[in-house]
């Protein structure tokens, strides 16, 4: 199926064809803009791919070549990244994006614009050699000796306990030098995001949204605390990067059949307020919490209906927001076909409407 992909938004109201800067080279046929207003999406087109039933190595590859284009426009303009995977079916779908979206793009452009993400990693050189330094101190030793003094010997479960202790110290020491990283760093940073640690070795790793200018004062921070811990931790930084920890944008089509069972769940008119949706979610789960109403047969299974309702209707209510309704919201079909495209930044959704 034919689609226009898109790798993301930047300021601009001309028609450009991005294929002279290289970005040929990166498997697309044609990179270019679809204008709408002040804003345009840069978009190729493509044959449709379902990401989510791809093996993970073919992801990555494309994840890949996403960047790249991105990182490559970057050269020229300050972009808003969008979710990789993210297509349009025809340029009036673009368009919709664009227009449903625009206040929401102009206000991420002034809090980015002249800016740069650097993500910064930090990890243990010989975490072995930690490890051993936090076993042989004054804390685990005291609890060796109670352990070895015991007449009954040691157990397996007191062997438990000891390496319990050892972890629970190298976690608070990996936590107060996070925080002293955290500190030195966001001083010459205008935003921060944290990112998952992904083993024992990982103390640190977090994206920061730094002005360009800023840049070189940045790299002099992270060369202080390569000195100050020097030996015992390694530092990596990625970047200049596009501001992808803070705004990648997702968007989402909103089907009324979904709509339509989310309002019948929480016993909903075709038109409800804020206050209405939130009193019939609440009502919802105190019916039916399988914990205070144990014998209420399906308790669970409703429970979990009425959250995934919610959501669905918090999801819908967002698309409304954009298009001006703030707080009356239709459940018509038409009304929610008018209204089937959501526009917002990765993973952000207010479920307290």
């Amino acid at each position: 199926m034919e689609a226009k992909y898109i790798f993301g938004i930047i300021e601009t109201s001309e028609e450009k064809l991005f294929n002279s800067c290289g970005i040929a080279a990166y498997a697309y046929e044609e990179v270019y803009t679809i204008p709408y207003q002040d804003i345009s999406a840069v978009v190729s087109d493509s044959q449709f791919i379902n990401y989510a039933i791809l093996p993970k190595d073919q992801v990555a590859r494309y994840l890949l070549r996403h960047q790249q284009v991105i990182e490559k426009i970057m050269d020229s303009y300050t972009i808003i990244p969008m979710k990789l995977g993210t297509y349009a079916f025809n340029i009036r779908e673009v368009k919709e994006i664009l227009s449903k979206g625009y206040a929401m793009f102009k206000d991420i452009f002034k809090k980015i614009n002249n800016k740069i993400e650097i993500d910064v990693v930090a990890t243990w050189n010989d975490l072995n050699s930690v490890i051993k330094e936090i076993g042989e101190g004054q804390d685990v030793k005291k609890l060796k000796e109670e352990i070895m003094s015991k007449p009954e010997g040691v157990s397996a479960e007191d062997q438990m306990m000891i390496g319990s202790r050892i972890k629970h110290i190298l976690d608070k020491k990996r936590e107060r030098c996070s925080f002293e990283i955290e500190t030195v760093l966001k001083d010459v940073s205008v935003d921060l995001r944290k990112h998952d640690l992904m083993d024992d070795r990982m103390i640190f790793n977090t994206a920061f949204l730094i002005a360009e200018d800023k840049h070189r004062d940045f790299d002099e921070k992270v060369e202080e605390l390569d000195r100050r811990y020097m030996g015992k931790m390694n530092f990596r930084c990625g970047g200049p990067l596009p501001a992808y920890s803070f705004y990648t944008i997702e968007t989402k089509k909103v089907k009324f059949e979904e709509v339509d069972w989310a309002r019948k769940m929480l016993n909903l008119s075709n038109k409800a307020t804020k206050e209405e949706i939130i009193k019939a979610y609440r009502n919802g789960t105190k019916l039916y919490h399988p914990d205070k109403n144990p014998d209420v047969p399906d308790a669970e299974r409703r429970f979990n209906e009425i959250n995934k309702a919610y959501k669905i209707l918090v999801e819908y209510c967002e698309v409304c927001k954009q298009t001006g309704q703030e707080n009356s919201y239709s459940f018509n079909e038409e009304e929610v076909e008018k209204n089937a495209m959501l526009v917002k930044p990765l993973g952000c959704v207010d479920l307290n409407l």
